[in-house]
């Protein structure tokens, strides 16, 4: 049975403390991932109640289930975002797989149910977002003040922009 469905969201973690729990190549790669977006990580291969005081997300990957577990229990009650690496009924957020081209950035999500298959849709959008596109959207960025300036409200910049798109990829 599915749980509710997540709210996707992209998150600004520049300047913002994380924490990461475990040892190993998936703590390193959540830390990569992490210190990429700008986060200020942490990272710990033991971990004590109240660690994750002051982190506002945190991510555990030990070995030990319990120990995740305790970490994820110590974020509810301080409030900090928990993921806890291949096990998702212990996350308060589930992290996608993503596909970067330049500006864009597209996630893939099943909801925990399998990594694997986000893994394989993620290829093969990988092959549908080109450098083209990362082109197109930094221009589209360049236009935004341009537009907020002169194009009457939302609709009339929604607009504009849907017809530079569609102008834009036409093949």
């Amino acid at each position: 049975m599915a749980g509710p469905p997540h709210y996707i969201a992209c998150l600004d973690l520049r300047g913002r403390r994380c924490l990461v729990v475990g040892s190993g190549p998936v703590a390193e790669e959540k830390a990569r991932g992490l210190e990429a977006a700008g986060a200020l990580v942490t990272t710990r291969d033991r971990y004590r109640p109240g660690d994750a005081r002051g982190h506002w997300l945190v991510i555990a990957c030990a070995a030990d289930r319990e120990l995740n577990r305790l970490v994820r229990a110590d974020c509810d009650e301080l409030g900090s975002f928990c993921n806890v690496a291949d096990d998702p009924e212990l996350c308060s957020f589930i992290l996608p797989a993503i596909h970067r081209e330049g500006a864009i950035a597209v996630a893939v999500s099943t909801g925990g149910a399998s990594p694997a298959l986000a893994q394989r849709l993620r290829a093969e959008i990988a092959e549908l977002v080109t450098p083209r596109h990362a082109e197109l959207a930094e221009e589209l960025r360049a236009l935004r003040p341009w537009a907020k300036e002169n194009l009457p409200g939302y609709e009339a910049r929604r607009d504009f922009f849907a017809a530079k798109v569609e102008e834009a990829l036409r093949s």
